[in-house]
């Protein structure tokens, strides 16, 4: 039998991309922090309650940018005899974090919603609406700095979910102080918070279960084992894969370990091509540490014993 591994080949490639986001996400908290600030001050001078609640959300969101930030620079230092993989699993468990801070977040917006619905206040619309507003620039600017990659990586996702929820409860306070300035209607500040944060539950609901899935080392979203073992037998002289294992060593970065079955008359030189192209097959799937044990057709190791 054989074994061929291939493990940092595509590191500087990701190192780079991660570099360009450290950026994103440096500017993403510094934007947030000061409108944080601006509502804050502008919140306790008018004794707006929702002005408030929000501060607290968007201090929530800070935390959760700073974390992935964290999670993001751990990604870069290097694996060692204790830990193989380095500290790139971080960014797993930081998109856990991140959408269980989400979901609080929302239970804190239902409760203060469904309060004010009993209890409505009269709120200054036209101030809550200005500083509204400055919030949807802020929160839509940042969010767009994740734009691109937020469908390459949990991280970039979950902080990108976080930002535009952010805007998009920004202007459910835009509509709501319009509508106070023209009818006085303040309960309609609780009904837009309650639509708010079910479009929210809906994002973050898929986050959580991607990121609950990746934790438990659960086959990374759009990898199917089956097209795997179909990519390696269209390979000539490839009679099987099986035991096929692929799990997410970041939330940029998947790794496979197989047993590839190769027929009698395979030369060593045929088998290290045949895993040369099988390995460029895989890199195309998104599979970037590879480790393949072959074996031959007549020797096939038993089911029980692999």
């Amino acid at each position: 039998m054989g074994h061929d591994h291939e493990h940092e080949h595509h590191h500087h490639h990701h190192v780079a991309k991660v570099e360009n986001v450290n950026s994103a996400f440096v500017i993403g908290i510094i934007l947030n922090f000061l409108f944080v600030v601006i509502e804050a001050v502008v919140g306790i001078a008018i004794h707006s309650l929702s002005l408030l609640s929000d501060a607290g959300h968007n201090l929530a969101d800070i935390g959760t940018l700073a974390l992935s930030l964290l999670a993001f620079r751990m990604m870069k230092i290097k694996s060692n005899d204790r830990y193989t993989y380095g500290y790139r699993k971080t960014s797993v468990f930081a998109a856990l974090i991140n959408s269980v801070v989400l979901l609080v977040s929302i239970g804190a917006i239902v409760y203060e919603a469904v309060h004010r619905l009993f209890n409505p206040e009269p709120l200054p619309g036209g101030i809550i609406s200005i500083v509204a507003g400055i919030g949807i620039i802020i929160n839509g600017l940042s969010a767009m700095l994740f734009m691109r990659n937020k469908e390459k990586d949990l991280n970039i996702k979950s902080a990108y979910i976080h930002l535009l929820s952010d805007a998009v409860v920004s202007l459910a306070l835009v509509i709501g102080g319009i509508i106070i300035i023209y009818t006085g209607w303040y309960i309609i500040d609780s009904i837009l918070s309650l639509v708010v944060a079910g479009i929210i539950l809906t994002n973050t609901w898929n986050l959580l279960r991607d990121s609950l899935r990746l934790s438990l080392d659960a086959v990374p979203t759009g990898i199917s084992i089956e097209k795997i073992r179909n990519v390696a037998l269209k390979i000539k002289g490839v009679k099987d894969l099986h035991h096929i294992h692929v799990w997410a060593i970041s939330t940029t970065e998947n790794a496979l370990t197989a047993h590839l079955v190769l027929s009698e008359e395979v030369s060593h030189q045929e088998e290290e091509q045949i895993k040369h192209i099988l390995k460029h097959e895989l890199e195309h799937n998104n599979i970037h540490h590879i480790t393949l044990e072959s074996e031959y057709d007549n020797k096939a190791c038993e089911e029980e014993k692999c």
